[in-house]
This record gives C-alpha cells, sequence and structure tokens, in this order.
C-alpha cells in the first residue's frame, strides 16, 4: 500500500473514530436526568416550550440524526443558555477562546519540546553521573506534581511574593501574562519528553552503528544528535500526537486558575450549564484534534525513519 492508499485508510477510519465519540458523548450528556431549562423558578411548562424550541421533545435516535445531519452542513447548533442563541462555531472561532488556548498550548508545546530533547539527551551522555541523578530528580518530580500545585506555586511564588508577573493572565495581552500558563502547562510533557528521549538514546547508544560511528572517529555532537537521536525521536513523536492535541484544549485547571477565558474555561461552564450543543461542539472539536494528530504522527513515522514499512503497522 503507497502513501496515499495508507492515507485515505487512516482518514476512513478517523471519520468513523469521530462518529462514534460523537454517539457516546451524545447519549451519555442525554442519559443524565434533568433538563438544561430547569431552574429554581421555572414551571413544567416554560420547559416544556423550550425543549420543543430546541427539538429536546423529540426521541434521542432522532436527536442524534438531526445533529449529524446539520453537522455535516457545517452547523453545529447554537448555545442553549450561556450564550442563548448563539452559534457553537462562532463561540469556539468567531469569539477567540479556541485561538487564545492553541496560543497557550502551542506555546507550551514548543517550550517543551526544546527544553526537554535536549535535557533526554543530556541525561543520556552522562547516564550515571551527578547531573543525570539531579535531573532524574527534577523530571520526577515535574511529573508527579498536578497541574494546580504547580499553578499555585507559581502564583504564589512569581506573582504574589515576587510581584514579577500578573495575577490574572485574562485575555493574554502582554508577554508576562502567558509565562505562568505556558510554564504550568509546559512542566509535565517536558519532563515526560526528557525521560523518554533518555531511555531511547541509552538504548540507541548501544547499538553497532553507533559503536560503528564513534570508531570511524566521528565528533560526539554529531554522533548524538545526526545518528543516535534521530532513531529516538519515534517514541518522542508518538507522545507528541495526542499531546498536541490534550495540550491545547485540556487546560482546563490552567484556564480556570489564571482565568483565562479559553475553550477550556468555557468548557467547564458549558457541562456545568448542561449546555448540550457546546459541549458536544467542544468534544468533537478536542476529538477532531486528537484523530488529526495521530495521523500525522504515523506518516511523521515514515519521515523520520524510512525504514518503517506502514503496511506492516496495526491500525
Amino acid at each position: 500500500m503507497d502513501m496515499l492508499g495508507y492515507t485515505l485508510k487512516r482518514m476512513a477510519i478517523s471519520v468513523l473514530t469521530l462518529l462514534l465519540v460523537a454517539a457516546i458523548t451524545f447519549f451519555l450528556m442525554n442519559a443524565i436526568p434533568g433538563s438544561p431549562f430547569m431552574t429554581e423558578k421555572s414551571t413544567p411548562q416554560q420547559i416544556a416550550l423550550a425543549n420543543a424550541k430546541y427539538g429536546l421533545d423529540k426521541p434521542l435516535i432522532v436527536q442524534f440524526g438531526n445533529y449529524l445531519k446539520n453537522l455535516a452542513k457545517g452547523d453545529m447548533g447554537v448555545s442553549l443558555k450561556m450564550q442563548e442563541g448563539t452559534s457553537v462555531s462562532k463561540i469556539l472561532f468567531g469569539q477567540g477562546k479556541f485561538v487564545l488556548s492553541m496560543k497557550i498550548g502551542l506555546l507550551a508545546l514548543l517550550v517543551a519540546v526544546i527544553i526537554g530533547i535536549p535535557v533526554g539527551v543530556l541525561q543520556a551522555y552522562y547516564r550515571g553521573r551527578w547531573i543525570d541523578n539531579i535531573l532524574r530528580v527534577i523530571t520526577t518530580m515535574g511529573i508527579a506534581m498536578p497541574g494546580f500545585v504547580v499553578a499555585t506555586l507559581c502564583l504564589f511564588e512569581f506573582g504574589v511574593t515576587l510581584g514579577w508577573l500578573p495575577v490574572q493572565s485574562n485575555s493574554l495581552e502582554t508577554f508576562g501574562a502567558y509565562v505562568m500558563p505556558v510554564l504550568t502547562l509546559a512542566l509535565n510533557p517536558m519532563c515526560r519528553i526528557a525521560k523518554l528521549t533518555r531511555t531511547s538514546m541509552l538504548d540507541s547508544i548501544s547499538q553497532d552503528y553507533i559503536r560503528t560511528a564513534n570508531a570511524k572517529g566521528l565528533k560526539t555532537r554529531v554522533v548524538l544528535f545526526k545518528h543516535a537521536l534521530r532513531n529516538s525521536l519515534i517514541p518522542v513523536i508518538t507522545y507528541l500526537g495526542p499531546l498536541t492535541a490534550g495540550i491545547i484544549t485540556g487546560a482546563l485547571v490552567v484556564e480556570q486558575i489564571y482565568h483565562i477565558p479559553g475553550l477550556g474555561n468555557y468548557f467547564v461552564s458549558s457541562i456545568l450549564n448542561r449546555d448540550y450543543p457546546v459541549i458536544m461542539g467542544t468534544t468533537l472539536l478536542l476529538a477532531a484534534l486528537i484523530v488529526i494528530m495521530n495521523l500525522v504522527v504515523d506518516i511523521a513515522y515514515k519521515i523520520v525513519d524510512p525504514r518503517i514499512n506502514i503496511t506492516k503497522k496495526g491500525d
């Protein structure tokens, strides 16, 4: 199977995956008792009228079918409560929430990769020495610490005690407003990337082709970064696929703590308010990002190491 055929096959599987995610989310969401329009002051008649207005009085299978038909046309529905009558597409993309979350997520990803990979290489090169031991302790702590703990420490130290950075990031209008959210998001994946790189590098360094390169008198940096690192990047690339999607739209705690009006913050609010179309739209957006990144990762395997036979890879 050539690259085009493989890509088309993966795209078809991706579409089926998104349909499955949509079905599971829709029916689980509607399985919770109650109504989005149920309040202390609402009457049964008012709830019934609101349900009829938005088609929530129909059987669930009919509602799901109508949702898929509208989704195929690019219509993700309208908000039921938070911004009543406003298109979900406009909320996610037109109001800058997705863009704001992407800015933070991509910056955090960039920091994690730029720092994580060299740290992993450094650990592998100085394996068993004091610098490797110190970095292993730091990376283990970085993985173990939850995001809300890192965010709280950053707020207390850099925002309150030292006063270097703004406590509330809001719309991220200044460079300083990015520092704490990006650092909070980047710490865990940066440490994981460092550990993955270290483990892969140690395996690559022990291979025969590395011994051959050293025997030829090649410089250490050439052996490490040109020969050993290239083959060591495959596990890192695997991790970067779901990480990219998750770090962009999964920063729920970070956006809540720093009061950032991004997609994650709005997603939490939509769940609390039972705003069904917003929940569906945000979930499908996250799922689409994960599916796309996994597809990119599969293709990147072949680019990083042409010896990989994609026809033998499991789907």
